[in-house]
């Protein structure tokens, strides 16, 4: 039996169903993220392949750099989606699935650019930028 996992935006207007098996969880601290979702954010990926979004009325694409979009509810302004232009996989928001989600944390990335509010003690691994399994920004 596929595993399958479902999620929306906070109004609903975007929803997804992604198929097989998800990443663990990857907090990202880098600025874009703070600055996008007010604190890190906390995203799983998928193959383009097996995510189906409905909602593309909803849904609004923003070219945060010149390798990555963002994708997020023009209605109710959830964070839902990070897009690498090059690859076959989409980042989902940990939040916007559906419970249970059976997710775990994996790692830390971009700690170097971490908020100064905050300490991050919960044993998982830490990387200054990226992880050597995701490929996030161009080195």
């Amino acid at each position: 039996m596929t595993v399958r996992h479902t999620g929306s935006c906070l109004c609903g207007k975007v929803r997804f169903t992604a198929h097989g098996p998800l990443r663990g969880v990857a907090y990202c601290h880098c600025s874009q993220c703070r600055r996008q979702t007010g604190h890190f954010l906390a995203a799983t990926n998928v193959g383009d392949a097996d995510i189906a979004i409905e909602g593309d009325e909803a849904l609004v694409w923003y070219a945060a750099s010149n390798f990555a979009k963002r994708g997020f509810c023009g209605t109710c302004g959830s964070v839902l989606f990070w897009k690498h232009n090059e690859l076959e996989e989409i980042s989902v928001t940990a939040g916007s699935f559906d419970m249970p989600t059976e997710l775990e944390g994996e790692c830390h990335i971009f700690v170097a650019d971490k908020g100064d509010y905050y300490r991050i003690d919960d044993g998982l691994p830490q990387f200054a930028r990226s992880s050597p399994s995701i490929k996030v920004a161009d080195e």
